[in-house]
């Protein structure tokens, strides 16, 4: 602020960096975050990751923005910005104040409607992934040397020609059988199944290719169909998957027994080159010629063999006749020998066995003597004859005590010879000792 002299009214006045500044307040305050839709133009990525370009009007206006974005928001982008894109860019405009240009500094980026298209991509995605139609124990080996390819596709695609070229350059031996289909529009689903159908029922096609040139994704959404994928996961011939570039990627690619890149790789993955084919065969009949000559030469030398063998017959009969008078003469000498030996081996046997069994028996019978010996020591009759008597009261119970004993009683007494009827007059009991503790 300058105050003039003499009354002279009071004006701002300011300095080059303040004002820049002002303005870049007033421009951030005024507008905050706003998306904004434009064509790429001046893309470049610097060593430190940030990205730098232009935004362009897309209807051909002479209005352009410049833009940067930090690296942290081009690492969460889906796909790498180029040149002449037409992209949705989300973020705040500022100011460069070192220059003092207007700049919008971008946060998040999407090609210009492909946002709710590609929503619906992800979302059909996780759905079939969910149900196993991705799964990867589901692809079919390519047969190694296909004869018949079937191609669907559009017959104006640039793709058909890429793929006929390719064939006739490294395979003209595969015969190619084109099915045709439109590629793009609401109407190319539909007739994108019912092809492959068609070509799935031929019993000539060996491999299906399933291709078309590239585009945006729009152009490219009839192979995001959900009746598409589950027509190539339904093929009873394996499908090769070949849309547009080789950053493009479709539902159909995930579904497919193998993807290619673009078209011509698609040829070039199913059938191997003629001249790959010609010296596989060559090396194949090499060796098959070298082992019938091996084969040959083996039977020739047992030919050889035979040969001498029928050339001279009676020295294999002499040799018989010798070996036949070697075994009769063995067996003329060693029987009687053998015999004689079998018969001294019995004797010997014989008079062992007889020897035990003799043995066994005394001693059976010096057992059952001692057994007999024990047995009559306790006869009581035995004992009756040495002197003693069985005493019993008139019921014949046992007295084995003086103390069952009682005047007037009745006792009979057996002897080793007979009986005696006796009465108790008196009884006594033995006066014991004193023992010794």
């Amino acid at each position: 602020m300058i105050e003039g002299g003499g009354g002279a009214s009071r004006r701002n006045v300011w300095s080059v960096a303040a004002l820049v500044h002002e303005v870049a307040e007033l421009v951030g305050r005024g507008l905050g975050a706003c998306t904004v839709r434009g064509e790429i133009s001046g893309f470049s990525r610097a060593a430190s990751g940030h990205c730098y370009f232009n935004l362009a009007d897309a209807d051909g206006g002479g209005a352009l923005m410049r833009c940067a974005m930090f690296r942290r928001s081009v690492s969460l982008l889906p796909f790498m910005p180029m040149d002449g894109q037409l992209v949705e860019v989300r973020g705040r405009v500022g100011v460069y104040e070192p220059r003092g240009e207007l700049q919008f500094i971008a946060e998040a980026m999407q090609r210009a409607g492909d946002g709710a298209l590609y929503e619906q991509f992800l979302r059909l995605k996780a759905k079939l992934d969910a149900e196993g139609l991705f799964d990867a124990a589901l692809k079919r080996e390519l047969p190694a040397y296909p004869s018949t390819l079937g191609i669907v596709t559009s017959l104006g695609a640039a793709a058909l020609h890429d793929v006929l070229s390719a064939l006739a350059r490294r395979a003209p031996h595969v015969r190619a059988i084109v099915i045709p289909s439109p590629v793009q529009g609401t109407e190319a689903p539909p007739q994108l199944v019912a092809a492959i159908e068609r070509a799935s029922l031929r019993d000539e096609i060996d491999v299906l290719i399933v291709c078309r040139g590239g585009g945006s994704l729009e152009d490219l959404w009839a192979f995001n169909d959900e009746r598409v994928v589950r027509a190539i996961r339904a093929s009873r011939v394996p499908v090769v998957v070949g849309v547009g570039h080789e950053t493009d990627v479709t539902l159909a690619d995930f579904a497919a027994d193998l993807r290619a890149p673009t078209p011509t790789a698609a040829a070039e993955l199913v059938a191997p080159t003629r001249e790959s084919c010609l010296q596989l065969l060559q090396a194949r009949a090499t060796l098959m010629h070298r082992r019938v000559l091996d084969a040959i030469d083996r039977h020739a030398q047992r030919l050889d063999r035979a040969a001498v063998r029928l050339a001279r017959p009676g020295q294999g009969v002499r040799a018989q006749t010798e070996r036949l008078q070697a075994l009769g003469y063995r067996l003329a000498t060693h029987a009687p020998r053998e015999i004689a030996e079998q018969r001294a081996r019995a004797s010997r046997a014989q008079a062992l066995l007889q020897h035990r069994a003799a043995l066994h028996l005394a001693a059976q019978r010096q057992r059952i003597a001692a057994l007999d010996a024990r047995l009559r020591a306790l006869d009581p009759n035995q004992v009756l004859a040495r002197g003693y008597a069985w005493l019993a009261d008139e019921t014949g119970r046992p007295l084995m005590s003086i103390e069952q004993l009682r005047p007037e009683l009745d006792v009979t007494a057996t002897l080793h010879d007979g009986t005696a009827e006796m009465r108790v007059t008196r009884s006594r009991p033995t006066r014991k000792l004193p023992t010794m503790d």
